[in-house]
């Protein structure tokens, strides 16, 4: 496998359907990704191709945390996704750690995920982090990760999510 990360290109939006359709069988998470990108939420989306194969993809999008003072910018981390013969090959690992580094480079200081704990537990992220955010998803699965230190430090709140969000 030669795997090469890059920035998502718009002419990547139809690999990018297929590979949430052949990951999770089903339209809905390509869906996601073309309502966030088209309201405007998307931050930072990669690919993951193999010999000019788009495999993977990862989306990171803008999700606000609401204080009583004020709003905090944060990311969704949703979806990722990679296609069933590249799964378990590091092909994920691989799209998570470069978009959190794309993430911190573009100075954002949390991601949210709704995942797998032993997963994302790997790159940082903790239900614990979380504890005092609520949101439609709270529980072990909904973790945060500070991209910087203190980033989620005393922070409690609302997670407001995008209506995008809703069909899930």
């Amino acid at each position: 496998m030669s795997l090469l990360i890059r920035p998502e290109q718009p002419d990547d939006a139809d690999a990018v359907r297929l590979v949430h359709r052949l990951a999770f069988g089903r339209d809905d998470e390509g869906r996601l990704v073309d309502a966030l990108r088209s309201g405007g939420f998307g931050r930072v989306a990669l690919v993951a191709e193999d010999v000019g194969r788009v495999v993977g993809h990862i989306l990171f999008s803008a999700l606000p945390i609401v204080i009583p003072s004020a709003t905090i910018d944060a990311l969704a981390l949703a979806p990722l996704a990679v296609v069933p013969d590249r799964q378990r090959r590091g092909v994920g690992s691989a799209l998570v750690r470069d978009g959190l580094r794309a993430c911190r480079d573009d100075g954002h200081r949390i991601v949210l995920v709704l995942g797998e704990p032993d997963f994302y537990a790997r790159f940082g992220f903790s239900a614990e982090k979380a504890r005092h955010l609520a949101s439609p998803y709270s529980g072990p699965a909904f973790m945060a990760l500070g991209l910087v230190p203190g980033a989620l430090e005393g922070l409690a709140g609302e997670v407001r999510y995008p209506s995008a969000f809703d069909a899930f």
